[in-house]
């Protein structure tokens, strides 16, 4: 990342504690392991976008 920037995010109770225990599993950050998802996401929507 050439720039970062900071949010505040709201999350339900229950994905919360479901991304922990995933970012625990992972040994990541709480932080590493929502943007490690949001770019999953984005690399299989232009992947999705790219194919004919």
């Amino acid at each position: 990342m050439d720039e970062e920037k900071r949010i505040t995010l709201r999350l339900p109770a229950d994905l919360h504690e479901w991304l922990v225990n995933q970012a625990r599993s992972a040994r990541r950050s709480l932080n590493s392991e929502i943007v490690y998802r949001l770019e999953v996401g984005r690399d299989a929507t232009v992947a999705d976008a790219e194919s004919p």
